[in-house]
Order: structure tokens, then sequence, then C-alpha cells
């Protein structure tokens, strides 16, 4: 049985979400005001220990079985000139993928993450979503259950990355959409648009905002309407590991704004994220501005794929040793107060 088998229990699952174990977060309080080094000292280091502590439920968590997915899906909207590239490209890069050639294997391979690619229905692109809903009621309960079956109860992290030319035109359109502001608040290049063809990407949202204007605005609705298969894939595999306790370590534009639908009816889905990066694409800073998420990075990139999200999962090993290894200062014999 799919795990969102009807939108009511899509509806259900984003209205009764767990929150984090306070006992295992006071714990881990606890042993890092224990730790040889001044109270604070390792920053944003101590704090990831603790949410990692708190969606994990034990003092010393742990990232053992990291798992990046990239979900791969195409856009019917391309036929309106949104990129800089054509479809194919995705058929192509998936193809690069699990022959281990692309950014995000080399990534992966270095952070210590499971690299799992999951191609969403590449010869059948979703609807123009400026003349008709991107995805019917069971092709977006189905997106969304693909999405979940790739996250298992025990993972440790999950790391959700995209492949899909046209991707950013429906990351922008479900940002207007879900959380307000015009087209051009939320539209950037992409893959490389000129001017030009940024106002031609501003032109298609707004006629998909006039044409779903009086839509219903519930998350399942905004994501079926404008969004895509792997982008509804990655909100119900966060989704899913917020059911899991599983924390998440968001990537790029297009993989936040799978969420901000969800975000705008229910704010506490950003409680088991880390935002892993902040992409050049300008919305994705006002897109993490409004989920109150202050990235771990900031490099200029822009590729997608969960790369940016795979780099910063080596700071929070970073941050994992130094709280599992270092010694206290009972153990090490120091002085407390140094």
């Amino acid at each position: 049985m799919s795990t969102f088998s009807s939108v009511d229990a899509f509806d259900a699952a984003i209205a009764d979400m767990p929150a984090p174990d306070e006992t295992a977060m006071a714990s881990a309080r606890n042993r890092q005001s224990q730790l040889t080094k001044p109270p604070g000292s390792l920053g944003r280091l101590e704090e990831i220990a603790i949410f990692m502590a708190g969606w994990q439920g034990h003092e010393r968590p742990r990232l053992e079985r990291g798992r990046a997915v990239v979900f791969a899906g195409n856009h019917g909207v391309t036929a309106r000139g949104v990129s800089a590239f054509p479809p194919e490209v995705t058929h192509q890069m998936v193809a690069n993928f699990e022959a281990g050639g692309a950014a995000i294997n080399a990534l992966c391979a270095a952070a210590g993450l499971d690299l799992q690619v999951l191609a969403l229905e590449l010869d059948r692109p979703t609807a123009d979503f400026t003349s008709a809903p991107a995805m019917t009621e069971s092709e977006c309960l189905a997106a969304l259950s693909s999405g979940a079956a790739m996250v298992e109860a025990g993972l440790d992290l999950l790391v959700p990355g995209e492949m899909g030319i046209g991707n950013t035109t429906a990351a922008a359109a479900l940002c207007a959409k879900a959380l307000g502001g015009g087209a051009g608040e939320w539209v950037g290049p992409g893959t490389g648009l000129d001017p030009a063809g940024v106002a031609r990407k501003i032109g298609v949202i707004e006629a998909a905002l006039v044409f779903h204007q009086v839509a219903p605005s519930t998350p399942f609705e905004t994501l079926r309407r404008l969004g895509g298969r792997e982008i509804a894939a990655m909100a119900g595999a966060i989704v899913r590991a917020r059911q899991l306790r599983v924390p998440v370590l968001l990537d790029g534009f297009i993989c936040c704004a799978a969420i901000a639908p969800i975000f705008a009816a229910e704010p506490a889905i950003v409680d088991h994220c880390l935002a892993g990066h902040c992409w050049a694409e300008p919305g994705h800073k006002r897109l993490l501005e409004r989920f109150g998420l202050a990235p771990l990075l900031t490099l200029g990139m822009r590729l997608g794929e969960g790369s940016g999200a795979a780099v910063a999962a080596q700071i929070v090993r970073s941050a994992l040793a130094a709280h599992n290894q270092m010694a206290t200062f009972a153990e090490a014999g120091v002085a407390a107060g140094v």
C-alpha cells in the first residue's frame, strides 16, 4: 500500500508531525557543557550535534547511514522556453548519475553518503501548468509515495536532490503561490538564462498563477498544480523522514521549494531540517529566510542534484566527531571553567 494512498493520508501526515526528543537534546547539551572547551566555542557545530541528538533520540548521534537521493522528472512547461537546456538532458544526466560520473557521485563518495537515483516517468512529462494542473491527483500521490519509499527507519540523515530541466520555473511558481510575492521575486536565471529568458520565465509563471488563482491553496493542491514529479517526490521523502524522525539536510532552491506549500500551512515542517547551503539562485536566500534556516555553507553553488547538501554533510560529520570523541573535563583531568 502506498504511504500516501489518499489526499487525506498526506494531509494527516503533515498535521501530526512528531517532535524531537527533548530528553536526548538535554543530555546532548549536558555533554557539550562537560567537553574540554569553553562553552559555545564550537559555535554551530554544537548546535548541529544537539539537533541531531534530538531527532535520532540519542545523546551521541551518529552518521553511519546517510542517504542521498536524486529524484528526476520532466516538466511540460519547458515547451514555453523557460530553460537554457532541452528536456533530453534530464535523461542524459540520469544516465550519468547511474554511471557514477556526476558531481553528486563524487561529492557523496567524499562525504560517505549512499547515493540512490529515482527517475520518475521521464518519458511522460507533467502537463504545462500554464493551462492545466501539472499532475492529476493520482499522479501527485504516486510521486509523493515514491519519494516516501526512499526513506526507511534507521537512516541517520537524508539528503534530497533533484534533476529536471525546467524545475526552477516550477520551484518559483510554488513559492509565489504558497508564500506570496510576484513571480519576479522568486525567479532567477536557473541553468543560465539571459535577461530575455528570465523575463519570459516570469511571464510564464505569472500566467500560471492567474490560471490557478482560484484553486485551493492546500499543500497538496499547490504541489500537484505547479510542481513536478521529482518535486512532489522530494516533498514526500521529507514528510516521511519526519514521520520516522530522520533528520534532513536540505539542498538548494528546488529542494526547499518542494516543502514551501507545506510550510505555508504547517511551518513546523522545517523543524527536522538543516539548510545545507544557500544557492546562487536569488529566490533561495529569500526562501531560507522565510523558513528561518541559516545555511551551513554559502559557496555560490547552483547545480542542484543535492550537491551543496552533500558537501555540508561533512560539516555534520565534524560536528558529531567533536561531540562524540572529545574528552570531558573529568576524563582528561582538566579543570573545568577554562
